[in-house]
């Protein structure tokens, strides 16, 4: 028979040990909703709309809290409770599409991602397609997902959901291709699609003499935290877009470090 609870219960540090313990779970389960609303307005690319309802909704339910429990408004409090299912509702209904795609891209959060292994290959294999169609002069637009997601752009494009594989790219991107107009997205190991219309660079200080490949990509980098990569189809030189920059006429040695540290590891030859 196992022996009675209650002498330990009855005793004080027991009882604390339990608060305690209480506190923890409290704090764990609000770093945890804290961390995926975080993960929620990154995947929905810095959306004006969605960050200003997360920030007017934020506002209002700490001003009501506040409110009623500082000056016990209790009719106030009874009608907030009323009200706030049906905005919860009605936020789940309007926003349903961007509330998909970040619990979609929420799996691909790098606290999960450590515990599973990369294809070594992945670099190589990049590096391969874009050496090939840099010296055959073939135009290309690359971009490769970090963490905000870019489920808005592959959706509109044409879905491939294929291993990341040199000699599709290299087909997808042969001029009398179907596909090969637009750009191509990847996420992981994955091509996601292709024929991917990418937002053009708005930005009146960019050189008038870039095409559109460049505009595009710089465009999507200005947006995104994405690394895209273009190959030009006039000179047939490498180039990159990150976080609002154009680096121009870089060698496979320079692309393949800015790779390495897209995919946080050596590539493995």
């Amino acid at each position: 028979m196992l022996p009675s609870l209650a002498p330990l219960l009855e005793d004080g540090s027991m009882t604390e040990f339990v608060e305690v313990g209480k506190m923890v779970i409290e704090v764990a389960v609000f770093a945890i909703l804290i961390y995926i609303v975080l993960r929620f307005l990154r995947a929905t690319r810095g959306s004006v709309i969605i960050r200003g309802l997360a920030l007017l909704l934020i506002t209002f339910a700490v001003a009501f809290f506040v409110l009623i429990y500082l000056f016990q408004l209790t009719r106030l409090e009874w009608v907030v409770q009323q009200i706030a299912p049906s905005v919860v509702v009605g936020v789940v209904v309007v926003f349903h599409p961007e509330i998909r795609r970040a619990i979609v891209h929420l799996g691909d959060a790098p606290i999960f991602g450590r515990f599973f292994r990369r294809d070594p290959k992945i670099v190589p294999r990049l590096l391969r397609a874009v050496a090939r169609l840099s010296k055959e002069r073939i135009g290309a637009l690359i971009a490769i997902e970090r963490e905000a997601s870019l489920s808005d752009l592959s959706e509109n494009g044409i879905t491939i959901d294929a291993e990341l594989n040199s000699y599709l790219i290299e087909s997808i991107f042969f001029p009398k291709s179907a596909l090969h107009d637009g750009g191509v997205v990847v996420r992981d190991d994955r091509i996601v699609a292709a024929s991917c219309l990418f937002p053009l660079s708005q930005n009146p200080d960019v050189d008038k003499r870039l095409g559109t490949r460049h505009r595009a990509a710089l465009g999507l980098s200005e947006e995104t935290d994405a690394l895209v990569v273009v190959v030009s189809e006039e000179t047939g030189k490498i180039s990159t877009a990150s976080l609002g920059k154009l680096y121009h006429d870089l060698t496979l040695e320079q692309l393949e470090q800015e790779l390495d540290a897209v995919f946080g590891r050596k590539a493995v030859k």
